[in-house]
Parts: structure tokens; sequence; C-alpha cells
């Protein structure tokens, strides 16, 4: 199996996202959003919901930052529950931070879901939560978690004093009374009078609506390119490493449709990553990339190419999606160390070949609007698709031109896959391998496939 990557040439095909797009539109589902201060079980709920392990989940406070959203069937009937950061103003610069992005989420909702802790009891953060929700107008349900027993049912009415009602008593964490709770919201967004408008949450996972991941190092700009790709504060930005955990998709409308840009953690090496939480927000970013069209690799200029940002790299290119370099904070360099970096990107990124470069301030903007075109000339080539009789006209020539020697030949070749595109050659005997790379480019050549990565595959006659 070989992959290389080439100039890109472009081709828009702009209409087939937008019939999927328009394919997505559907009644509005209900949103439904989990607030609470940290460490409630806010995750652990939203888990239960989709009955898999989606959000993180750590036995300390502060995990979850940014929103997370899914969409939730129960009994044939559908929401779309979002799950929050702990809401905790008047602290650091960053849980403000988190605490707006909670605001906003549940300025939004059509019902909150305002979890407790039952072993815990009232607290003065809860009585504010409280006072502040009580000002958003928004319908509320009280969820008392952590009750795992009949006897500890009782413990629940103390939370009367908060002014929403009788709460829900349930255990997130063992799914007691999880299914009554659903019914209670099932109950309260049934007689919401729904607007039509684009369903969202299965938008965002349909097939053919590209993907792009921003992936990186920890601290390098990921998210503050996220914000200004999708145009709002949708991930928390810090001047902390590691400050998002999971990996957050938005989808944004385009001149060429719809696209998912998907925020993900800082990746560190392996030996590094020792929380349990930070282990499974790894886990999440590569699974981003695996299911990314796209992939955007983002670098601090200032700091230079790292080897971890070599590895990252490697990561990306095993993948098999089109790579696209984003050398973030560009104006913090003179002369000199723009064209150090120039020459780091010849010497230790050598084996993404005509990968493009981009040159930006995610903070500033500058540079930024050059990267949708790319990234729609690398979707197009992706997910291109070559006609057999056109692939075995182009080996045809190449063989007629340049014989491979030692009586090798391609008998037959198509085109077995896209995403990334995969040809495979039927031959009497093997291919030498500078023969091989000679019949990829000419592929890549003639069918203009920029630098997508081309998988070749080759299979004697005699299989």
């Amino acid at each position: 199996m070989y992959s290389s990557r080439s100039q890109i040439h472009f081709s828009a095909h702009r209409s087939r996202a937008n019939r999927l797009y328009n394919a997505c539109v559907t009644e509005r589902l209900p949103t439904v959003v989990i607030v609470g201060r940290p460490n409630v079980g806010k995750s652990t709920l939203f888990n239960r919901f989709l009955g898999a392990q989606v959000a993180i989940v750590e036995d300390q406070p502060g995990i979850t930052r940014d929103r997370f959203e899914r969409d939730v069937e129960w009994i044939g009937k559908k929401f779309s529950v979002v799950d929050t950061g702990g809401w905790m103003p008047g602290g650091s610069e960053l849980d403000t931070k988190v605490s707006r992005q909670v605001e906003e989420a549940a300025g939004a909702a059509d019902l909150v879901l305002f979890v407790v802790d039952t072993w815990v009891g009232v607290t003065h953060d809860d009585e504010l939560i409280a006072a502040w929700l009580r000002k958003t107008d928004r319908p509320v349900l009280v969820v008392s978690n952590k009750i795992d027993s009949e006897r500890r049912e009782t413990d629940r009415w103390d939370f009367l004093s908060l002014g929403f009602g009788e709460p829900i008593a349930v255990s997130a964490l063992h799914g007691r009374k999880s299914g009554d709770l659903l019914d209670a919201i099932l109950e309260r967004v049934e007689a919401l009078d729904m607007e039509p408008e684009p369903e969202l949450g299965d938008a965002i996972r349909a097939p053919g609506i590209p993907r792009v991941s921003i992936v990186g190092r920890p601290n390098v700009g990921k998210s503050t390119l996220f914000n200004r790709l999708v145009g709002e504060d949708r991930s928390i930005t810090h001047d902390m490493p590691g400050t998002t955990r999971d990996a957050i998709d938005t989808q944004v409308d385009t001149e060429d449709g719809p696209m998912v840009f998907v925020d993900t953690a800082g990746m560190r090496r392996k030996s590094k990553v020792d929380e349990s939480a930070e282990y499974y927000s790894f886990v999440r970013a590569l699974r981003a990339v695996d299911e990314s069209d796209v992939a955007l690799l983002v670098i601090d200029a200032h700091d230079g190419i790292t080897s971890q940002d070599q590895r990252l790299a490697e990561r990306i290119d095993a993948a098999g999606c089109p790579v696209i370099v984003i050398l973030n904070k560009w104006e913090t360099l003179d002369a000199e160390g723009r064209e150090h970096i120039d020459n780091e990107m010849t010497r230790k990124l050598y084996f993404i070949g005509d990968a493009p470069v981009l040159k930006v301030s995610a903070l500033t903007g500058k540079g930024v609007h050059r990267l949708l075109p790319i990234l729609q000339e690398c979707i197009v080539h992706y997910h291109k698709r070559v006609p057999t009789r056109d692939v075995n006209k182009v080996m045809a020539e190449a063989q007629q031109k340049q014989p491979a020697g030692s009586g090798a030949r391609v008998l037959y070749a198509l085109q077995g896959a896209t995403d990334p595109p995969t040809f495979t050659l039927f031959v009497n005997r093997e291919l030498p391998a500078p023969y091989l790379r000679y019949l990829e480019r000419c592929i890549r050549e003639k069918f203009e496939f920029g630098s997508t990565p081309i998988k070749m595959r080759v299979r004697k006659r005699s299989e």
C-alpha cells in the first residue's frame, strides 16, 4: 500500500452537499439542557440518556467545559440533550467562560434539567443557580441525583426550597429511575410548538456532510481557530493547556454547502497522558481524525515544529484523510523566524508532501479567509470517483510510455473505494516500488487529485 500527495487543483461540486443538507430539514427537536454546579453528575446523566460513554466522566469537578449535544430517543420519540460544564460564577477566568457557555445554552433551551447532589443537599451555589434560572424564564425540572435506594428517597424533598416543584429522584450512575425521568421530560416537551428548522444533531452526523477536525498539541490555538471558523465563542478558550476535553462539533453553512468543524483536545504523547479524563480526550481526538474528511493540523509557529507535531502529522497521514497545516500565531514571527519555520516544514514534515500550508493568526483572523476554498478542494478530491474505463486508459498509456521491465504488467485496474481514493491494480507479477510510484503519479496528475492521499493496492493474477 502506498500513499502520497501533490499540488492542489480546484474543483467544486457544491450541489451534492446542498441536497444532503436540504434533506435534513425537518421538525426541530426539543432541546433539553443539563445544568448544575460542578461534580453533581451531569455528564453521567448525559451518558445514561445516550446509553454510551460519550461525555468524559471523572470524579473531580471541572471535567466538562464545553457544550456537548446529542440526540436521544425514548419510546420512539426524540429530543436533543445538551451537557454543559459546571456553573461557577465568580471563580477564575476559565470558570467564568464555562459559566457563560452554560448560560447561553440554558437561554436557548426548551427545558432545563437542574441536577443537584442529594448526598450533599442544598448548597449556596444551588440557590444561586436557581435564582439565575428563574430569570431565564425557561421551564425547569429539578433532578435529585445520587439516590441509590428507596431509603434515601425522602432526601429529595429538601430541594423543594429551590422553587421548581417536585424534584425527580434518580441515580445517573446506576440508572435507577432514569426511565421515570425520561418520561417526565417527554411529558413536558411534547406540548411544545416546535417550528421547522434544520435538525442539526442529525445533520451533523448525516452521511455526505463534510467533517473537518482541528487537531494539534495543547495550547496552539485550536479552539480560537474553531471559534473563528464557526463565528461565535462556541468552544472555551484559555491560555492554559488542556482546556478542551471533548471533541466538540458545530455545523457551519458555507457558500459550498454545510460543513462540520470538530474541535478536539490537545494531543500529547501517550507517556504524558496520566489522567483518565485526559486519556479519553486523547482517544476521542484520534477518533475524530479517523472520522474526518479533512484534518487541520494546527502548529504554533512561535514554538516551531516539535517532535510531537511530527507524530501528529504521521497519525493523520495514517488515517488517510487530507491534511492542511495551519501555522498559527504567524504574526509573532520576524523575518528570520519565518524563514526558519519554512525550512523546518521542508525538513520535518516532508512525508506529507505538498499538503497545503496556511500562515494565519486565529486570534485576529488574518489569513483564515483563505481556508474554506482549500477545504472545499480537499473534500471534493477525497470523495472523487474515477470510471474504470478511464483508469485503465491511463494505465495503458503509462505502461506504453514507460514499461515496468522484467515482464511485469498491469492487466486491469479500478478504483475500489473513495475516502481516500483507493486504486487496485491486478498484475501478472510484483511491480517495483518506484514503478508503482510512477503509476500513482500518472493517476494523480491525470485526474487532478491534488494533495489528497491515494492508496495503491496490488493484486497478483493468482490472487
